[in-house]
């Protein structure tokens, strides 16, 4: 959808952050997490920071896990609402949600892990034949805008360029141009793409001003790359599979094997939404634009802006390419959203109860007990994702980029701490994450965001769209009295728009703030530490007894209740 709505990389940063974290987990992580024989990632925090940082990282990870559960409710309910003629976008989450929520009671994490195998293999397959499909039999971006009557092409008769493409003739009021012949040419478009598209613009990554005459959203795709990339570093499924593996070996390897994976499935994807904008671009039959609207750099005084179909790519692969590979491609999207779905209400249920329910000193705290709330607490996890999904039930990207923004704002730092520090200091961790999180939502509410995701770069292509300037018709169209800019200007306002500047700021704040307390304690010994003196701040040991269905842990601390267990994930499914 990013890469249809805007341009290849827009989408590409995505599988390209998801695939860099799957293999800078397997660099850093994979290993010494499968050596730890915990349960969840709050455990690995709660062995080196305390039971005051287990719980801020249970709550930070549960709030991320919420917006990548709202990021999936949203993708399913736009194919739902497609296929079965739901209008109302809220409603098709809302049923998402319901057969979401059925299906993960249906089982634990082993009929997790065991649905994911049968619906990654038929998912993979049917998503890379459909695309390599389009690949290989539409065309691959908008060509050169063959135009309508009276349309002006940009260059003249004898360059060689669009002109003689398309056998172009004299223009009625200015023959010195050359305009469209209404005598050998039948079909016509929306003028759209005067130098054509392409595919991919190799620099779009380095230049700004590679889209002219639209912006590029340069600085927030490297900051998605970013977030995903190493926010997703502390998400709780995706640790759990590495704790699950059978050795530590085998979760550096999946990791990475996985990572690769990412990138062959994900990207070509990408390369998908130049297809769709032929298809359902603005030089379609089918583009809608917003009447009201002007750009000066685009020559249009009113009409300039154009509308992205929400469906563009589900009304792809149900109208232009095959029926059996387009429903095979749907049913993969779909078994991803479900996999992901089912695997985040699991490990926030086992999270709630593990990491923040264990800790209330109630005789009622059992194992059976705290079984049952990490059932019961599905409910209204899933009901609290699909209430954020409704707030933008057509942006499932924003949803999963948001989701690691939380983690990397806050948990990532300390979670390097643990493994990369000699002595990981309990105060260097309850800093960086207060600090790192402090610090990103102060930022989301000062920073200037209009919501273009663009900043205010210099140039026309930086201007926002204004209202209608004239109701004479463009300039690139042959008329005696065509619209002025100069006379008649298109009042624009420069976009203004820093998202992603907070979220690289944030984790520079919580590095800082950890490496300076660590700096500041190196001559101490851990006793010593600042705040361990603090039965919450000290370090706790976890012993895991942890039978071949890794069905619970025993903790060793006294500061925990006597016998306390650690609820597995599959123990959460009704079995």
């Amino acid at each position: 959808d990013l890469s249809y709505k805007f341009h290849f990389w827009d989408g590409c940063v995505l599988p390209i952050g998801l695939g860099l974290s799957l293999i800078l987990n397997g660099i850093f992580f994979a290993r010494k997490i499968n050596d730890e024989k915990v349960l969840t990632l709050p455990d690995v925090y709660a062995k080196r920071y305390g039971k005051l940082v287990e719980i801020l990282v249970s709550i930070t990870t549960i709030v991320s896990f919420l917006f990548l559960l709202a990021g999936n409710l949203v993708g399913m309910g736009a194919i739902l609402g497609y296929l079965l003629n739901i209008d109302d976008p809220a409603a098709a989450v809302w049923i998402s949600m319901i057969l979401i929520l059925l299906y993960t009671a249906c089982g634990g994490l082993f009929s997790v892990a065991y649905t994911d195998c049968i619906q990654a293999a038929i998912g993979w397959f049917g998503c890379l034949f459909a695309a390599f499909y389009l690949i290989n039999n539409k065309e691959q971006a908008p060509p050169p805008s063959i135009g309508f009557e009276g349309y002006i092409y940009p260059d003249n008769i004898g360059d060689g360029g669009v002109c003689d493409m398309y056998s172009g003739v004299p223009c009625t009021n200015d023959p010195s141009l050359c305009c469209y012949n209404t005598e050998i040419q039948t079909a016509g478009d929306n003028g759209a793409y005067p130098f054509g598209d392409k595919r991919v613009f190799n620099n779009q990554m380095t230049d700004p001003y590679s889209l002219t005459p639209f912006p590029n959203a340069i600085l927030f795709n490297w900051a998605t790359i970013f977030v995903l990339g190493f926010g997703n570093l502390a998400a709780l499924d995706f640790q759990a599979r590495c704790m699950a593996a059978k050795t530590p070996k085998i979760a550096t390897i999946g990791c990475i094997i996985a990572g690769f994976l990412t990138f062959l499935v994900g990207i070509p994807f990408s390369y998908l939404g130049a297809i769709t904008r032929v298809l359902y671009g603005p030089d379609s039959s089918f583009a809608v634009f917003e009447p009201d609207t002007c750009s000066e750099i685009l020559l249009l005084p009113t009409c300039a802006m154009w509308v992205p179909d929400a469906d563009a790519f589900i009304k792809v692969l149900t109208h232009n390419m095959p029926s059996f590979l387009g429903g095979w491609c749907l049913i993969g999207i779909v078994a991803a959203s479900m996999s992901t779905a089912d695997g985040a209400i699991l490990a926030m249920g086992t999270v709630l109860s593990n990491n923040l329910l264990r800790h209330v000193k109630f005789s009622f705290i059992t194992k059976d007990t705290l079984i049952l709330a990490a059932r019961l607490s599905m409910i209204p996890f899933a009901v609290a994702a699909a209430a954020i999904a409704t707030t933008k039930p057509g942006e499932t990207g924003t949803f999963l980029i948001v989701a690691f923004d939380v983690t990397l704002a806050s948990v990532v730092v300390p979670l390097f701490g643990c493994f990369y520090t000699k002595i990981p200091r309990p105060a260097a961790a309850l800093f960086s994450i207060l600090s790192g999180a402090i610090t990103r939502i102060i930022m989301q509410f000062e920073l200037s965001k209009d919501g273009s995701l663009l900043p205010p770069y210099g140039g026309a292509e930086f201007l926002d769209y204004g209202p209608a300037a004239s109701a004479k018709v463009p300039p690139f169209i042959d008329d005696a009295d065509p619209w002025d800019p100069s006379t008649e200007p298109c009042d624009q306002s420069r976009f203004s728009d820093y998202s992603g500047a907070d979220s690289l700021a944030s984790a520079a704040v919580s590095l800082v703030v950890f490496v300076l307390i660590q700096f500041l304690e190196r001559e101490k010994s851990l006793d010593d530490s600042w705040l361990v003196s603090w039965s919450w701040m000290r370090p706790c040991v976890i012993e895991a007894d942890v039978d071949d269905k890794h069905n619970g842990a025993m903790i060793d601390d006294d500061n925990f209740a006597d016998d306390a267990v650690i609820v597995s994930p599959s123990d959460v499914g009704v079995e």
